[in-house]
């Protein structure tokens, strides 16, 4: 049992998936940076500074006496929720963005791949020339 977990960890594609989701939680973070440092707040300006962390609905307030909360409010908090939708979306740009390039990328190369096959095809080697000359000369001789 040991040798086939050991084989499976050594396997290219579960150390493909491991830097995948190192790097993919790495990239979360610089996103959530992006949306809550940049973004949330351009769009709390537009919003009359709110944030919209902040928006909630109040069924019941909190009651508070001599300075303590006795019973805490009842909220839909609803903000982070669309903070939360908002980040998803920019991620998904963002992948979006990053899988387009690659496959663009993929693309242009296998066309130049492409083009330097046929180029390779068109440009007929010495000892193909040669065997056409002769086979031309022949042609002539008959």
């Amino acid at each position: 049992m040991w040798k086939e977990f050991k084989e499976f960890i050594a396997r290219g594609n579960v150390i493909d998936m491991a830097v995948g989701i190192v790097l993919g939680t790495a990239f979360k973070a610089i996103i959530d940076s992006l949306v809550a440092d940049i973004i949330m707040p351009i769009v709390g300006l537009l919003l009359n500074n709110v944030s919209l962390a902040d928006m909630k609905y109040v069924f019941k307030p909190a009651v508070v006496e001599a300075g303590e909360v006795v019973k805490p409010e009842l909220a839909l908090n609803y903000g982070n929720l669309i903070q939360m939708i908002v980040n998803f979306l920019i991620i998904a740009l963002c992948v979006f963005l990053v899988v387009k390039s690659i496959n663009k990328m993929r693309a242009l190369f296998a066309k130049k791949k492409e083009e330097s096959e046929q180029a390779e095809a068109e440009t007929k080697s010495d000892e193909v020339l040669l065997l056409e000359e002769i086979r031309d000369l022949l042609a002539k001789k008959r």
